[in-house]
């Protein structure tokens, strides 16, 4: 997946794309002018099959929308992040997902990751949440849960594939 922004984002936002690439093995460019379609062809050109675009409000990630390889919308979210200065010590490439809430299982289908029942390391795990639809997190090799997290508020749209 290839990871974006809006325009003119913060460097608050340009951190937790790069965080968000680096946790789930993706690549991150920076937008600059570049409009939707030159975005997608970027992905093309780097392999990757899907898009990820965040905004803002108020130089805070607010929304991640995830696109096709074809520009069709498959999942926006609001969300709210929290963010760590540390280095994430997470292995991309034996990530997989563990979910407790159904509606955000797509996200498996758009990170290409395997939905599992249970896992031991590197795993993302979503949540339910008493004060937002749901919490994921990133587990490390160590078992050890990473300051980085992203509260999903709501889901404003799915892709009905």
């Amino acid at each position: 997946m290839l990871i974006s922004t809006s325009r003119k984002p913060s460097q608050k936002t340009r951190k937790f794309c790069k965080n968000l690439a680096h946790a789930t093995g993706s690549e991150s460019v920076n937008r600059g002018k570049m409009n939707m379609r030159e975005l997608l062809l970027k992905a093309l050109e780097l392999d990757q099959y899907n898009l990820a675009i965040v905004n803002e409000i108020k130089g805070n990630p607010s929304k991640i929308t995830f696109y096709s390889n074809k520009g069709e919308i498959l999942l926006t979210i609001l969300v709210g992040v929290t963010l760590d200065n540390e280095r994430l010590n997470i292995a991309p490439s034996k990530l997989k997902i563990v979910s407790d809430v159904c509606e955000l299982n797509v996200l498996s289908d758009i990170l290409d990751l395997d939905l599992v029942e249970d896992a031991q390391d590197n795993y993302i795990l979503i949540s339910k949440s008493e004060d937002s639809l749901g919490k994921i997190n990133f587990i490390n090799k160590f078992g050890d849960k990473i300051k980085f997290q992203i509260s999903v508020k709501k889901i404003l749209e799915v892709s009905n594939d």
